[in-house]
Order: C-alpha cells, then sequence, then structure tokens
C-alpha cells in the first residue's frame, strides 16, 4: 500500500452544498468523464442532509436515486475508501445551512501524480495549500475595478 500512496498525486477534497436538498444530478457526468480521462481518482463520496433542527444524517446513494430523478447515481456505489469518518460527516454538515444536502468529494489529481513522484523524490513536500473561490477571485476583480475608478463588472 506505501508503494501505491508514493505514486500518487494529490488528494482533495470538495463539501458542494445543494439549497432545499435539490440535487439535479446535472455534473454527476462530468465527474464520471473526470475519471474516465484519468484526470481524477474518486476516493470517496458520501452525502449528507443538515435538517432544520441542526441534525446531520449520512444519506445511503440507493435512496438519492429517486431525489435526483435525472441521474442513476449508483454508479458511485463502492466510491468509498473509509477515508470520511463520522467526524468529517458532521464537520461537512456544520457548514450547510439547515434544510440543505452536500456532496462530500475526496478524490486523487492524478494529472499531476507525475509532478508529484518527482517532488518527493526530490526530497521536497507540500506544506500548504488551498483553493480560491471564484466568487472570491470576483470580488477581488470587482474591488481592484471599482479602486482604479470604474464600476464592478455585472
Amino acid at each position: 500500500m506505501s508503494d501505491d500512496i508514493e505514486d500518487m498525486g494529490p488528494v482533495d477534497y470538495l463539501v458542494v452544498e445543494f439549497p432545499g436538498n435539490r440535487m439535479t444530478g446535472e455534473a454527476f457526468p462530468l465527474l464520471i468523464d473526470l475519471v474516465e480521462k484519468g484526470i481524477i481518482h474518486i476516493l470517496d463520496l458520501r452525502f449528507v442532509r443538515k435538517d432544520a433542527d441542526g441534525t446531520v444524517t449520512a444519506l445511503e446513494l440507493t435512496g438519492l436515486d429517486d431525489e435526483t430523478n435525472s441521474f442513476a447515481l449508483s454508479v458511485f456505489e463502492g466510491a468509498s475508501s473509509a477515508l470520511l469518518g463520522q467526524d468529517d460527516l458532521d464537520e461537512a454538515g456544520n457548514a450547510l445551512q439547515p434544510g440543505n444536502a452536500a456532496a462530500i468529494l475526496v478524490y486523487e489529481n492524478r494529472w499531476a501524480a507525475p509532478f508529484a513522484r518527482a517532488l518527493r523524490r526530490s526530497g521536497a513536500q507540500m506544506v500548504a495549500g488551498g483553493r480560491i473561490p471564484v466568487q472570491a477571485i470576483l470580488a477581488s476583480l470587482d474591488a481592484e475595478e471599482v479602486a482604479e475608478g470604474g464600476r464592478p463588472q455585472q
């Protein structure tokens, strides 16, 4: 197993909130496409719901097929490496507004695996990482434009 880990690309996670528990399934074929092209490898995919009283409940994929109506989530069954524990599901649920659901996705960036292997062989290690939400980039660009005397983009 340690040889496999040494060959892995960076591993990231996403928590995607679905307001009102509305999961249309529109993005799931695109996720499958990323897997089929070898760009990512799904290590874990779980779903949670936060009730109005704040209770966080793990959802089973088989029960979500009826809610999405447009896409059978059963293709993701077995996408569990046991990396996500109940504490992770609870933490993801804490980020949700009551009445909403979320998908929690843990994935390997296979496109970056050769780069990561080369770095590890040279003794380098990742010491920090992060993600900048598109909304933050847009807000920054708007603020810069206002500072320059212009109007923000609409």
